[in-house]
């Protein structure tokens, strides 16, 4: 399936290399395609890890396994398979993820449990493992590849190489971060709605890094939505090589680690909204901005229950300033509102103000926002200091198009 690049698209970044993680493709064919689509990343020993899941009950083998890896903490390579997610698939998917972990650890001379395994593409079919054992010994002897060579791969019905990079001082020493995902369609917030690896060369303690990812994943990856379906197989991994030569990080009052966290948040806000500007058939990036919540959890709910709304979708698509259908999503998004504190606006222009639509209501400029590709709906219930943002697409044909053909 040819999928020309979404109109949202943004180039890839300039990435540097982080010491002591070196990523590899190659082509295991799990699919009738001429492209690669095994990627391997080699860590360093020594390298931290943390992870965030899906909460999906019919998850892959791949996800369980994490699940109990990254509580050990540590890492020493990482394989993605597009093409087949493995998951549905009982013993023999589960058999598949043991013996790619098995073959990279017999070579790197570790533990399986240090080798992280994540799939992503059809359900319901076991992953190959002639193929897979043939693209792993092909990965192994590959040459070191950029890391868009290693977004392009990890790719499905993506429609471009998505990746963001951010740097931090930790003292004196400055670490860089990395970052590449993928994620298209099947995407909704319960952790972590898509894949996504991001590499740093910063000396971090594992329990701290996942206090960051954790945290960072929340405010980003969490707040994002294109259909509200939560894959069965999202994952985003962070690893910590310790290349810079830092002194590790160990909690939030160590000398750097604001620093650190707040370039580790900019590259997952970065990684998420790259996969909501490749929401299937997406033709506009629509930021949701509720205000006057009880609290900011109370906000995400309101602003995800706006972001599903295939309503509300399907006329931002339209250009249409329906502002009514804004009006009914906070009302069924189940969390406290008032109609009569309610105010709704488009672009930094009101509709409705404190109930009721404004006298003086002027569409013009709301309508000229709407024929834009950034759109912006704000929403402010008048109850407390709660804030949240939350961030999706337009529902058009081609997301249609795109899911009815989707195995061919």
């Amino acid at each position: 399936m040819d999928l020309e690049p979404s109109p949202l698209a943004l180039p890839f970044p300039d990435m540097p290399e982080i010491a002591g993680a070196t990523p590899r493709v190659a082509r295991a064919r799990y699919k009738d395609w001429d492209r690669c689509d095994l990627t391997y990343v080699e860590l360093v020993e020594g390298t931290s890890v943390a992870g965030v899941f899906t909460r999906n009950v019919c998850c892959s083998s791949e996800v369980e396994l994490g699940r109990e890896q990254v509580t050990l903490g540590k890492a020493r390579a990482l394989v993605v398979n597009a093409g087949n997610s493995n998951a549905f698939t009982g013993y023999r998917g589960r058999e598949a993820v043991e013996q790619i972990m098995a073959q990279v650890a017999d070579h790197l001379g570790c533990q399986p449990s240090d080798v992280f395994v994540s799939s992503t593409g059809v359900i319901g079919v076991p992953l190959p493992k002639d193929k897979a054992r043939a693209g792993i010994a092909a990965a192994l002897e590959a040459p070191q590849c950029s890391w868009k060579e290693a977004a392009d791969t990890i790719g499905t019905t993506d429609t471009f190489a998505k990746g963001a990079t951010a740097s931090a001082m930790i003292g004196d020493t400055r670490v860089e971060l990395v970052g590449i995902v993928k994620g298209s369609g099947m995407i909704a917030p319960d952790m972590a709605t898509m894949l996504g690896y991001i590499f740093t060369d910063a000396a971090v303690d594992p329990a701290f890094l996942q206090h960051c990812l954790s945290a960072a994943s929340d405010r980003t990856f969490n707040c994002i939505t294109v259909d509200s379906d939560t894959s069965t197989s999202d994952t985003v991994l962070a690893f910590a090589t310790g290349g810079a030569g830092n002194v590790p990080l160990t909690s939030v009052e160590d000398a750097g680690a604001d620093a650190f966290f707040a370039a580790l948040h900019d590259v997952c806000r970065q990684l998420a909204h790259l996969v909501v500007r490749d929401g299937e058939g997406a033709s506009k990036f629509i930021e949701i901005v509720v205000g006057g919540a009880v609290s900011d959890e109370s906000a995400r709910r309101v602003g995800l229950a706006i972001a599903n709304s295939p309503l509300v979708k399907t006329a931002i698509a339209g250009e249409d300033a329906n502002w009514g259908r804004v009006v009914m999503a906070v009302g069924k998004a189940g969390e406290p509102a008032d109609r009569d504190r309610l105010s709704i606006g488009f672009g930094g222009t009101w509709a409705a103000r404190e109930g009721q639509p404004l006298a003086d209501y002027d569409e013009a400029p709301v309508a000229a926002h709407l024929r834009g590709r950034e759109i912006r709906i704000d929403v402010d219930l008048g109850m407390a200091d709660g804030r949240a943002s939350v961030w999706t697409c337009d529902l058009t044909h081609g997301y249609i198009s795109i899911n009815a053909d989707y195995r061919s």
